[in-house]
């Protein structure tokens, strides 16, 4: 990433990812890169400055955010094809994930810019691997709407979909989005909220709906900070075993093989065959 570049070598764009809280988290390798690259679009240069100084950087910023981003994307696209290399940060986290940089990223792509992530802490992935919630299958769906009757739809959506919810929510909003999903799921839902990640207040909270709010109003200073929110998805009741095929297959096997026998129970009751077998081989 040197600053001397001939015309014939185009540059990178690299995403790079900084700390959401404790500073310590920034990787040598996104030092490295902050520190050779040739210009830094930052979300708010004022922020990334303060990032800059604490690592004893001084590069050239410029503001790169929801408004400007499309009129500025051309910009940068033109600086790469001249062979300039540019970083891409956004306030905390990795840049795009509910933060600017797609329409940015996107050109890049479409007219062949190379781009490159350099990759670090992000709010939602550090939530979820702390929350005790299913983390096989999640989806991440950034804030969440702002409008009570959007919240409800979505949070009963979610629900259905049987996977893990991961959501942002403002600290504005926290209330009245939690009284919705008491709303839409009832007063026993469980829901996990995270809220100042590795900074001096973090927390971690796993109950249901009416044990969060109760929570959150004993305190108000609780309600504030960069709050995650977390939902489980609707149990998959294909893998709870009706217990009265497992008895129908118990009297079947005394006269045809146990696979036979799984395979016409599963039938009879709506079941799947491999889920019975399975099951019946744990017991013996």
């Amino acid at each position: 990433m040197s600053t001397e570049h001939q015309q014939s070598s185009p540059g990178t764009l690299f995403v790079v990812a900084t700390p959401i809280g404790n500073l310590d988290d920034i990787s040598q390798r996104a030092i490295k890169t902050l520190s050779e690259v040739d210009l830094i679009a930052a979300e708010d240069t004022r922020h990334t400055a303060k990032l800059l100084s604490h690592l004893g950087i001084s590069k050239r910023t410029f503001a790169l955010h929801d408004h400007n981003e499309k009129q500025k994307a051309q910009q940068v696209v033109d600086w790469l094809n001249e062979g300039l290399n540019v970083a891409l940060v956004s306030d905390a986290g990795t840049p795009l994930i509910s933060d600017p940089g797609y329409a940015l990223v996107n050109l890049c792509r479409a007219t062949g810019a190379s781009v490159t992530p350099i990759p670090g802490a992000c709010a939602a992935i550090a939530a979820v691997s702390c929350s005790g919630l299913p983390t096989d299958k999640f989806q991440f769906v950034g804030f969440l709407p702002a409008k009570s009757k959007a919240r409800q739809d979505f949070y009963l959506s979610a629900y259905e979909t049987g996977m893990t919810s991961i959501m942002y929510e403002s600290t504005h909003r926290i209330m009245a989005s939690l009284n919705d999903l008491k709303e839409a799921l009832g007063a026993e839902q469980q829901v996990v909220l995270a809220k100042e990640l590795t900074k001096s207040f973090e927390t971690f909270f796993n109950g249901t709906v009416t044990e969060l709010i109760a929570f959150l109003e004993q305190d108000t200073a609780r309600q504030k900070g960069e709050i995650v929110l977390m939902l489980p998805g609707k149990p998959d009741q294909s893998s709870e075993i009706n217990p009265e095929a497992l008895r129908l297959i118990e009297l079947l096997k005394a006269d045809m093989p146990l696979k036979k026998a799984c395979g016409v129970a599963a039938e009879y009751f709506g079941l799947k065959k491999n889920a019975l077998y399975k099951s019946m081989l744990e017991q013996e």
